[in-house]
């Protein structure tokens, strides 16, 4: 007998794009609309009345935006929540990110029509975001996000962390006295995680970071303004022809792939796609494993596909130390998942304890660089 249909209720206050969402939305056999509303006040009304599994929702209206639905949903009736929104001004970008710090799970550019192509693939793209993240429980995914040391009973000392989860893959002896780099991959839930893990580091830590994170075109402005309201080190955009420098955390720019050159320079390819992505985790991943080869540290994030899980492995077969975040802080547990089962984790850890580890076991001895 087939699954019933994913329950959808969308709110968004221009006509227009409600039509396009309904159009896209109710292409799939998979995907039923329950009910729609034009803000925030109808939506909070209707919304327990049509049970839905996964609610989209526009982030300014008129009464109620998206922000106070989302934190009144989270409270009273949790459900994934999808935020569809076109790119912002910029005084809004870092505004569409506390979303996801009310519980959101992620935030996808509105479509638009114009070429066909275009609209075909973000019709694509927008139904299997729908499906994957209508099944994900979000009141445990919120609270699995927390800080331990918000939790009560919960340490985040270095002594109360998991034991170490080594595999049986034949990597070089690690020498963890002298890292020089963090290199960080996420996807989707990412900016959550990486807002719980870095916010934890100090402006003190001692090595540059850099990251890749999947995200939609237009949001990356705001994701770093989000995260530097948050982070002690300073959080910016990679430049090419730079040399990474500690107290910085460096993001990969849109539609290019981020890697390290022989020099130790930022460079920025336009190169295919890797696992469907540019920027790739694993395209990252790989160029920080052939310049630093075991003064590396890697940290592979929530995130579907699996992107990222042979640049992890990449990176242990070198002698770096590597991080995969676990099933029960993930929002999506896969390229975590195809990492573990590459052998690729030296260690697995909820993503609350990332940061812990790095401070007292790994990055504790070591200066400046």
């Amino acid at each position: 007998m087939p699954a019933p249909p994913i329950r959808v209720f969308l709110v968004e206050d221009s006509p227009i794009a409600l039509t396009i969402l309904k159009r896209i939305l109710g292409s799939s056999a998979d995907l039923e609309i329950v009910g729609t509303a034009s803000n925030g006040v109808d939506a909070l009304a209707a919304i327990p009345g049509a049970r839905p599994d996964i609610v989209c929702t526009d982030f300014h209206m008129p009464r109620m935006g998206g922000l106070e639905l989302t934190r009144r949903l989270m409270e009273d009736y949790p459900r994934p929540i999808l935020v569809i929104s076109a790119s912002v001004q910029e005084e809004d970008t870092s505004n569409v990110f506390q979303i996801l710090e009310a519980g959101a799970l992620e935030v996808f550019p509105k479509p638009r029509t114009g070429l066909s192509s275009e609209y075909e693939k973000n019709k694509l793209d927008l139904i299997h975001k729908v499906k994957l993240l209508a099944g994900i429980k979000v009141f445990t995914q919120r609270k699995a996000l927390a800080p331990e040391s918000a939790l009560p009973g919960r340490s985040t000392t270095a002594a109360s962390l998991p034991p170490l989860k080594a595999t049986d893959s034949p990597f070089i002896a690690l020498d963890i006295r002298a890292p020089r780099i963090l290199a960080i991959g996420a996807s989707t839930g990412g900016p959550q995680a990486l807002q719980v893990l870095l916010g934890a580091l100090p402006a003190s830590f001692p090595v540059p970071i850099v990251c890749v994170q999947h995200i939609s075109e237009g949001f990356l402005p705001g994701l770093v303004s989000w995260l530097n309201q948050s982070c002690a080190l300073t959080v910016q955009v990679a430049q090419a022809g730079t040399v990474p420098q500690a107290g910085y955390i460096y993001l990969a720019p849109d539609h290019y792939h981020l890697v390290i050159d022989a020099q130790g320079h930022f460079q920025l390819s336009n190169q295919l796609p890797s696992s469907g992505h540019r920027p790739s985790v694993t395209v990252l991943f790989n160029s920080v494993a052939a310049y630093y080869r075991r003064s590396a540290v890697g940290v592979l994030l929530t995130g579907m596909g699996n992107d990222g899980a042979v640049g992890l492995q990449t990176l242990a077969q070198a002698g770096s130390y590597t991080i995969a975040q676990d099933e029960e802080s993930c929002v999506v547990f896969g390229m975590p998942r195809e990492a573990i089962a590459l052998g690729a984790a030296k260690e697995v850890l909820p993503v609350q304890n990332i940061a812990p580890v790095l401070l007292n076991r790994i990055f504790r001895s070591a200066g400046p660089r």
